[in-house]
């Protein structure tokens, strides 16, 4: 396997914080901390990897809460930008908090390659969600955030979101990957691509 990946479930809504390291180099990026910085840096530390930067899907506060907490470079797609130093945005005013994230050392845009030691990861711009959310590729792996879940879809209730976004990210930018591409989501449970096309009532 060239890759070591590690799934992390925090905060209060269990947000799925994923560590994905290259088995040979042992170079990792942090794919939204959300919260429980002690828990994430304690896998990285059982398997004696060392994080390079941070990538965040979307700029909701239960993906970026403890983005300031490592001292990485944080990576989010620049329609989401706004969100990481905004409360009203970025959904924690609604729960009575101020949740706010270092300013991104990087902005991603669609088709951005980036590296982790060997691995190449690839950036894919799926809107919906929020403006600015994106899945990341990685060999046979996609991280799609809160845009596709197992038999479900991000939400689009919230502002800034778009029902019509979504779907057509979905289709256009999730579903054409090969039916054997795993899936690893902001929340619940993993999938693969054809068990979504098959199962997901919202396709």
């Amino acid at each position: 396997m060239r890759y070591i990946l590690e799934t992390v479930a925090v905060g209060p809504v269990e947000v799925n914080c994923y560590i994905l390291g290259c088995a040979k180099t042992l170079e990792a990026v942090i794919i939204d901390p959300g919260a429980e910085d002690g828990k994430i840096k304690g896998r990285l530390s059982r398997n004696r990897l060392s994080a390079k930067y941070i990538i965040n899907t979307h700029g909701h506060a239960d993906h970026i809460g403890a983005n300031g907490r490592f001292g990485l470079p944080i990576m989010i797609h620049r329609s989401d930008v706004p969100f990481l130093s905004n409360p009203e945005k970025n959904l924690s005013a609604m729960l009575g908090m101020a949740i706010s994230s270092p300013p991104a050392s990087r902005v991603l845009e669609d088709g951005d390659k980036l590296c982790v030691g060997d691995l190449l990861l690839e950036v894919i711009h799926t809107p919906g969600h929020t403006p600015g959310s994106i899945s990341v590729k990685c060999e046979d792996l996609v991280f799609t955030g809160d845009a596709l879940f197992n038999e479900g879809i991000g939400r689009t209730d919230f502002p800034y979101s778009s029902e019509e976004d979504l779907l057509r990210s979905i289709r256009e930018k999730l579903l054409v990957l090969p039916d054997s591409t795993k899936v690893y989501p902001g929340h619940g449970a993993a999938t693969t691509i054809g068990y979504e096309k098959e199962h997901n009532p919202f396709i």
